[in-house]
Order: C-alpha cells, then structure tokens, then sequence
C-alpha cells in the first residue's frame, strides 16, 4: 500500500452542536455522513493537538456502520496534517480496551475511537467518535471542551487527494509521507491479557466440563471472545454467540443489561444454563455477568473482584485502592475498608479514574453501567472482566452463586437498580430535575412516602490528583436504614434526554440477603416518584429500562 497524493486545503464553516459528551462526540449516522461534519470534528481535533507533526495515532472502531468510510477519511486528514504513523485496526476493528492497550504500547499522542457504545447501528442508527489521550484513557474534560471551541471557529481542513487505503489485511504501507500500519486488532490485547490471567488454570477449568455462553451481540468484541475463550482458553466451540460485527448488529441492541438481552437471562435461569454467561457492548468496554440462576449486579462484581484480587497473578501484589462513580453501588466500598485501601468517589465517566490510576492511587475501578477496568489500560474493559471472573471461579472452586452468597455473608448485600426513563423531551427532564434541585434544602428530617430522608444534595467533585472539578453531578438523597436515591441526566444520548434514577439499599441480615431486588427497592422507587413527580411529569406509569 504506497499513495503519494496531493494535500487538499478545504474551506469549511463552524458546524453547530459538535460538543463531545461523557463518551466522545455522538450524534445520528446520517448526521456524521454529512458533508464536512466528520471532517470538522476531526480537523479541531487535530488542531487541538497542536497539530500531528511527527505524531503517532491508533484508530478503530466496533465495526458499525460507516466505520470504514470514517477511518479511511480519518488516514487522509492524518497523512495531510503531518502525522508520522497511524495504526489502525484490520477493516477498522479495534475495541476500545484494546485501543487504550494499543495508544500505550505505541507511545501514540491520542486514539480515535469510531464509536457510539450501545447505542444502535446501521444508516439510521448512531455513529460517535470518541478521542483518547496519550494515557490511552478517554480525553480529560479540559480537552474536550478544547476541541469544542476549536469546532466554533474552525475555516478550513486538510486531507490528502487519494484516500483510497486498503484496511483489509495486516500490513505497513506509505499514504503522503504516513505510515499506515494496519494490525490484528486482537493480538496485543491477547498478549496483554496472558500477562494478568492464568490462562492454564482457566484451561484446566473448561477442560473439566465448565461452560460457558458470551454473547457479543454482533459487535466489535466477537473476535476478541472467540479468539481468548474458544482457541486459547479451550471452551467449548460455539460457546461465543453472535460473534460477526456487523454494520447494523444484525438488529441486535449492543446494551448489556437485562431487557435487550432478556433471551440470555431467561436461559441462565433454566435448567439448561451453562456455569456463566456474559453480553458485551458495542465497543468491548462493558459486560453484563451472569450466573446459573443469578444475575451480577455491576456493584457485587467491582466488589467480588477486589475481594478476590489476590487469587489473579496481576493483581496478587496487593490493590493500590478502589474506586467508583458515585451512582455505583457501595458494595466495593465495604471490601475497601476490609483490606485497609482507600475507595475514591468520582463523577460518572471513565475519564475521571484516570488521574487516580496515572498517580497510582487505584488499581480497580467499576460503573454501575456494567464497566469495571483497572489499571492495566485506561478504559473499562468487558472481557478483563469475564476472565477475572474465570480466573477468581478456577482458584476457588465454587459457583458463580455461591462466590455471590459468601460475598454477601461477609460484606451484607447491597440492592441496587438503576432505573432508565429514555426519549423524554429534554425540556421535561430539565424541569423535573431543576425542581428537584430546589427541594434540597428542606429534604434532611421530612419523610417522603414513608421514608425519613437523612441527607440530601448535589454531588460536586474535586480531583484529588490535579484539583479539576466537575460540578452538578447528580442529586443524592439518603434515608434511614442505609438507603439512598440518585437522580441525574444522561450525557451520553444522541436524541432526547434520558433520566436515570439510581436505588440503593444495603441489608447486614443474613435472612434477608435472597430478596427480589426490586421488590427490595421498591419503597425506594415508590420515594423517587414522591419526591420528583416522575410519573406525572413524564406521562409514564413505569420505566424504560431496569438494570
């Protein structure tokens, strides 16, 4: 692959709305397809940089739709703005764990990741992209906003005459002066994994009958499960499942959680339920756990994992200290102060983790979206955490079930949902969310649907590392009996506004560590509606999405 092309300066104006939220820039695929949208983001991210000159980037993406169109005018801007090297995925492939592990073994000054997580695919679906930094973790908020303003003013952009690149097979090539160097967009994340898991532990487990069931969801981390769990791993052919990324997920919703993967979890409660079970998102970074006849809450696991950390071999030294984004459950916080280690409170989004782990003040981290990571990339990561999973079940001989029911038996159990209300007019949720805001106050010592509120207010957050803040992070109120509500707007959907209304409840009593978790929360659910007039705001007797 040799091109020798001509660079091309294009005039262009400022594009409204090109603001990246918690996950990168995310808008409709029919948007990002029109003429100088992509080209602007990209070129103001380029500039932001301070230009590519003598630069290294990896680029890839979950394999959606437009991907390749994206990643080849992606290479021809690069190549046109000066960049040494990019290295990109085959076919425009990359999970973002594996981006994240390739942006730190390449000394790359930053990632583009062609993604919009688990948001559908397809030419009416979503496309995003999604900037990472040299640390391989997702751009500080300082960046971001960088890059935005730089959107505002942006006149013109550069790519090369020719930017027809062959991304089909691993191979380096020349484009204007660049290299292009296409890789197996799994090998290194493979190698990466073998350095923290015992592989031959997890063999002998699968080669004594152990089963089980990933669902990739027809998205990036197919290839990925099937070439760690069935080729080297030895479980069982075909126990990766919709494991093609296709372009539209083959109609699939790459979310993991228990409603779009409700076939999944009908199954892991049946009889004919393999030992574990797992669904990935769209970009690899989040995965749902699954047990015979029980389903891991995001918070159990954070905590099951930092229980259990010194049975894994890279993590057998010790944990540095924990953290979670404060709408997490706080089940990790209780194994925390059983090993002596600090557990951090962040702001939601993977990038407010990141100074914590550069300063080495953390090693596990964990949202209660189904994304756990450590300090061995800088992004969440779902496969990591099946094979911590698998690891942890080979070391102690037990079920998924009963790692759960000793964990709880230990620490108590935390409930905990997380309730979506999805597509409502943003007006709608601004103002339920404003008003709530105004009750603050005079909530600590009312009772609210029978429940006696303890504390209330509005989560504001200052790095300990570098002395940023975020503010106006979420409203929190806390109740008798160690029960808390957490209401706060998604920032990443590409349409309306989504309100999540996160429950918690924590019970020490042995007797009472097997309830249905939302009829545990559901005086809590009921005090939400109470308190923020949910139902009759919104027009809805119940929500879109319980996780």
């Amino acid at each position: 692959m040799r091109r020798r092309s001509r660079v091309l300066t294009v005039a262009t104006r400022p594009i409204a709305g090109q603001e990246p939220g918690t996950s990168g820039l995310r808008k409709t695929t029919r948007t990002f397809m029109q003429p100088g949208y992509l080209e602007n983001f990209v070129q103001s991210v380029f500039d932001t940089l301070g230009g590519l000159a003598g630069k290294t980037l990896v680029l890839g993406g979950d394999g959606r739709y437009f991907t390749l169109e994206a990643a080849r005018t992606i290479l021809s801007m690069a190549a046109a703005n000066g960049a040494r090297r990019v290295v990109v995925g085959r076919q425009g492939l990359l999970s973002t764990p594996a981006a994240s592990c390739l942006i730190r073994r390449h000394a790359a000054a930053a990632g583009l990741l062609l993604t919009a997580s688990h948001n559908p695919g397809g030419p009416e679906g979503d496309f995003g992209i999604k900037v990472n930094a040299a640390n391989g973790g997702p751009a500080p908020v300082n960046l971001t906003a960088r890059i935005h303003e730089r959107t505002k003013t942006i006149e013109a952009y550069r790519m090369t005459e020719d930017a027809d690149i062959d991304l089909g097979q691993p191979g380096t090539g020349m484009l204007a002066g660049m290299t292009v160097e296409v890789v197996d967009p799994v090998a290194d994340y493979r190698n990466l994994m073998a350095e923290l898991f015992d592989f031959d532990a997890i063999r002998a487990l699968f080669e004594n009958g152990f089963r089980i069931r990933f669902d990739a969801l027809n998205a990036v981390t197919g290839p990925y499960a099937r070439r760690l769990l069935e080729e080297d791993l030895n479980a069982p052919g075909g126990s990766v499942v919709n494991a093609v990324p296709l372009a539209d997920f083959g109609g699939l919703h790459p979310d993991p959680n228990p409603q779009t993967c409700r076939d999944l979890v009908a199954h892991m409660m049946s009889p004919q339920a393999p030992d574990l079970a797992a669904a990935a998102d769209g970009d690899g970074d989040r995965a749902m756990i699954l047990g015979r006849g029980v389903r891991v809450s995001p918070g159990d696991s954070l905590a099951v994992l930092a229980a259990n950390a010194d049975l894994v071999p890279g993590y057998e030294g010790g944990l540095a200290g924990v953290a979670r984004s404060m709408p997490t459950s706080r089940a990790v916080d209780r194994v925390a102060a059983s090993l002596g280690i600090d557990c951090h409170e962040t702001p939601t989004g993977w990038k407010f983790f990141n100074t914590l782990l550069d300063a080495g003040k953390v090693t596990l981290c964990g949202e209660e979206s189904a994304g756990t990571g450590s300090s061995h990339i800088r992004e969440k990561d779902g496969l990591w955490a099946v094979l911590f999973w698998l690891n942890i079940i080979a070391e102690r001989r037990l079920s998924v079930a009963e790692i759960l029911q000793d964990h709880w038996r230990r620490f108590g159990r935390h409930y905990h949902s997380r309730h979506d209300w999805e597509d409502l007019p943003p007006d709608v949720a601004e103002d339920l969310v404003r008003s709530l805001r105004a009750q603050i106050p005079r909530l600590p010592g009312s009772t609210v649907a029978g429940l006696t509120v303890t504390a209330a207010d509005e989560f504001h957050h200052t790095d300990p590392i570098d002395g940023s803040t975020a503010r106006n992070q979420g409203l929190r109120i806390a109740f008798e009996g160690g029960m808390r509500v957490v209401f706060r707007l998604s920032g990443t959907s590409t349409g309306r506004a989504i309100l999540r209304v996160y429950l918690e409840r924590y019970e020490a009593d042995e007797s009472r560590l097997d309830l249905d978790c939302e009829e545990a929360l559901a005086p809590l659910a009921a005090a939400a509606d109470a308190m923020a007039g949910i139902r009759t705001r919104t027009g809805r007797r119940q929500p879109d999405v319980r996780t």
